[in-house]
């Protein structure tokens, strides 16, 4: 069925909102792919907070301009999935990543994150890419490493003598 001019519009805008928020994007060749495999790749993406959407070209190409991912426009090319990370920029990159292994028949095709477009063979790197969790707790435990390391050379002069005065009164006994 055609899209009226209005239903476009809405597309857009839709497409245009979501991009403007997004902190990764990635676009994919979906041919081969079964019902029941692009059912499961949406509920994946739907779980793992991925905006998942299959949109024409044209109008993809209208929705990105102005964002920073506009770099996508040249790869928009033949029947493409389009995903954006909202949460996590990493977060489509392992979602495609874990669909490939049970999936050979989609085809990464082109990833963008702040502006900047990458080839699919960059796909494991932006999958690598911590999550906001791992970032905080990895970013505690570098704040916290001076504060423990401080507290121990504090404490072990007290906890040296205390050993001195052990070893003393166990040669007297």
């Amino acid at each position: 069925m055609a899209l009226n001019i209005e239903d476009k519009k809405a597309i857009v805008a839709e497409v245009a909102n979501v991009a403007s928020t997004a902190l990764s994007a990635l676009t994919a060749d979906y041919r081969g792919l079964t019902v029941k495999q692009m059912t499961d790749l949406r509920a994946r993406a739907r779980d793992s907070g991925v905006y998942l959407k299959v949109v024409r070209n044209k109008l993809v190409h209208r929705a990105l301009e102005g964002t920073s991912f506009a770099c996508l426009q040249d790869s928009l090319v033949g029947p493409l999935i389009l995903a954006f990370s909202k949460e996590d920029p990493g977060a489509a990159a392992r979602l495609f990543r874990d669909f490939l292994k049970n999936c050979e028949a989609l085809q990464v095709r082109s990833l963008a994150i702040s502006g900047q477009l990458l080839g699919p063979d960059q796909l494991s790197v932006l999958a690598s890419l911590p999550t906001r969790e791992q970032a905080l707790a990895t970013l505690c435990r570098v704040m916290q490493a001076p504060v423990e390391k401080l507290v121990r050379t504090l404490a072990e002069p007290a906890a040296q003598f205390v050993r001195v005065v052990a070893a003393v009164g166990d040669q007297k006994n």
